[in-house]
Formats: structure tokens, C-alpha cells, sequence
């Protein structure tokens, strides 16, 4: 598993709408991606930012740099920074639709054993959790855990979700 994110900050003055509508119309062009676990197209105040877990890294060289669907961002708002982290755990939660979404990123301190802080991190069923991965990137010892929610996790900066398509989502492994 292969968790990967762009960010794509808009000005404060951009209609949003124009990415709602980029998203309805578009959207659906990569559900079945190859190596595609999931894709969540997100968005909160002026940041458009999709979010997808790979399964191989084929599917996300095929998408970024292999004229798999990244080209149509780089037409429309430049090369954004691709964040990726080598997946470390996932977990299937209870909920049927992914409508909202948390991104946390924590850096590890200098002193920290990976193996020790990362068992510190778990990831847990409740309620209302549709799934939620964990990577690392170990150039910057950050970890990122990505949660998707059924209904809006009531956490300040959370994520809408546009549109969400799981196809590999049963054969994501991590760790």
C-alpha cells in the first residue's frame, strides 16, 4: 500500500463550484484505475486535494508520469508536490459510504524508535469509520493517518468528500 496526496491551495476569491464541477463531470474517469485501492476527491475551504491509497506502484507511476490522469492537473493548475508515505497499517471500518475525511500528520522526533512510536499509533474500529490508513515517509519521518467517515467526524478542518471510488479496496495491505 502506497497512500499518496496533492494539495492544490486556490485563491480566496475561486469558486469552489468550478471544482465541484470539475469533480462531478471528471470524476468518475478513474474508478477503476489499475492498482487503484480507493480515491477520495476532497475539498475544504479553498484547497482542492484528492487523496488515494494504492495498491502497487505501478498504478500510481501509470497515473503520475505515465499518461494515467495526472496530466489533466498538470493542464489545469501546474505540478503540485505529490506526497506519498509507504503504507505501515490499514483498516476496514464499519461504514458503508465515505463522506467525510481527517488527515493527521505527526513527525516523529529524532529520538523516537520508528517500530515504538508507530505501535503507539493504532488505528481502531468505531463507529462510522468507512476505513483509515497509515504511512510513513521515512525521508521526513512523517506519518500521516488518513480516516474516511460516514458522517462528519465533528473535527475542525475536515475534509468533504466529492467523490470516493474503492476498487482494490478488499486487496489493500499495508505493513
Amino acid at each position: 500500500m502506497i497512500a499518496m496526496q496533492y494539495e492544490i491551495r486556490l485563491p480566496s476569491d475561486y469558486d469552489m463550484e468550478i471544482i465541484r464541477e470539475r469533480v462531478r463531470t471528471r470524476g468518475h474517469a478513474l474508478d477503476g484505475f489499475d492498482g487503484l485501492g480507493f480515491k477520495a476527491y476532497l475539498v475544504r475551504d479553498t484547497q482542492y486535494a484528492p487523496f488515494y491509497v494504492w495498491n502497487t506502484s505501478a498504478g500510481m507511476a501509470n497515473f503520475l508520469y505515465r499518461g494515467g490522469g495526472f496530466q489533466g492537473i498538470l493542464a489545469d493548475f501546474g505540478r503540485p508536490v505529490v506526497r506519498h508515505w509507504p503504507g505501515v497499517a490499514f483498516l476496514r471500518g464499519d461504514a458503508a459510504r465515505a463522506k467525510y475525511a481527517t488527515r493527521e500528520i505527526i513527525t516523529l522526533a529524532p529520538e523516537a524508535n520508528p517500530i515504538d512510536a508507530l505501535k503507539e499509533i493504532e488505528l481502531e474500529k468505531v463507529p462510522g469509520l468507512h476505513s483509515a490508513a497509515l504511512g510513513v515517509d521515512p525521508r521526513t519521518w512523517e506519518v500521516v493517518r488518513f480516516e474516511l467517515w460516514e458522517e462528519h467526524p465533528g473535527e475542525e478542518g475536515a475534509y468533504e468528500v466529492l467523490h470516493f471510488s474503492e476498487p482494490g479496496l478488499e486487496e489493500i495491505t499495508a505493513g
